[in-house]
């Protein structure tokens, strides 16, 4: 039989689960890692990267060999520049200095062009999100560029559904949480419908950083975890997609993050540190039997010089 030859892109989603075994609650449920770091950049990022640009192809909106433009704070990025470099789109990048070094280098190699935002002093602000959603707008009027706009793209929505269904089938139905930080919240949006389409009792956490806690209604603030906390409610969060918002301190998570490499052998960003913890306190909430599951939302490989500094 004769297949079709397979590009790096047929290898996105299907990752595995794992349970941990040292960071555990104390009433003996469990807490399970989806290993998102699995896929080809390291990133969870990659299924909604495809989903994005192979819906726009599919539909007319991104032509062949056309330009595609998108603002992020770098796992997006990367991912869209995989992507764009197998299928053959120019990509410019709207990217901060406050987002990790290796991000930006491997954009960078995979071919992006890369516009740098400078930010206050290497932190995440409103601000700063803002400023580069402008830049990646003006770019796509001033070239004619597709513009991604992940803030408000609804296309990666179904990536995240086939995630939730994975995650179903991994855990043979039998779980009773979800937990995920909040970047665009397409990823906690799209798991949660796909798992309520199963079983409308699974609980819903949403995670977001202590110092910028917009969702639970605080004050938009400053915070260093990558990838999350716009310092806004942004356009794909809903009420009703979560039903608790955890906060977690920039400072927690990064020391979440190290444990689990020490403790569990898992080496990951803060925003995984974020989810973790959070998942620690809803499966202490469900209590005894209760399994849990959270998502390891990359590679820590993605962080070397942050974690090194």
């Amino acid at each position: 039989m004769n297949e079709r030859p397979r590009s790096i892109l047929d290898h996105i989603g299907n990752t595995r689960m794992l349970v941990l075994r040292r960071i555990v609650p104390g009433n003996g449920s469990r807490l399970l890692l989806k290993l998102e770091s699995e896929n080809p950049t390291g990133s969870m990022k990659d299924r909604m990267a495809l989903a994005m640009i192979e819906a726009a192809a599919a539909d007319g909106r991104l032509a062949p060999q056309a330009s595609v433009v998108e603002y992020t704070g770098g796992s997006t990025g990367v991912s869209l520049s995989l992507v764009c470099a197998v299928k053959g789109h120019a990509l410019h990048i709207v990217t901060s200095d406050a987002f990790s070094k290796e991000k930006l280098d491997h954009m960078r190699l995979l071919g992006a062009t890369m516009q740098i935002v400078p930010s206050d002093s290497g932190r995440m602000t409103e601000k700063l999100t803002r400023d580069m959603i402008e830049a990646a707008r003006v770019v796509a009027a001033d070239t004619g560029a597709f513009w991604t706009d992940q803030m408000k793209n609804r296309d990666q929505l179904a990536a995240y559904h086939a995630m939730a269904d994975e995650i179903w089938a991994q855990t043979g139905g039998r779980m009773d949480g979800f937990v995920q930080s909040v970047g665009t919240a397409a990823s906690l949006r799209g798991v949660a419908d796909g798992l309520r389409r199963h079983d409308r009792r699974v609980g819903i956490v949403a995670v977001e950083p202590a110092e910028s806690p917009v969702l639970s209604g605080g004050q938009p603030g400053a915070h260093k975890i990558d990838g999350v906390g716009a310092g806004f409610v942004v356009p794909l969060w809903q009420d009703g997609i979560a039903d608790q918002v955890e906060r977690v301190s920039t400072d927690d998570a990064r020391g979440m993050a190290l444990r689990l490499a020490r403790e569990e052998g898992l080496f990951a960003g803060t925003s995984t540190g974020a989810n973790v913890i959070a998942a620690l306190r809803l499966a202490e909430r469900l209590g005894s039997g209760a399994t849990v599951v959270t998502v390891m939302c990359d590679t820590g490989m993605k962080y070397l010089k942050t974690f090194g500094g």
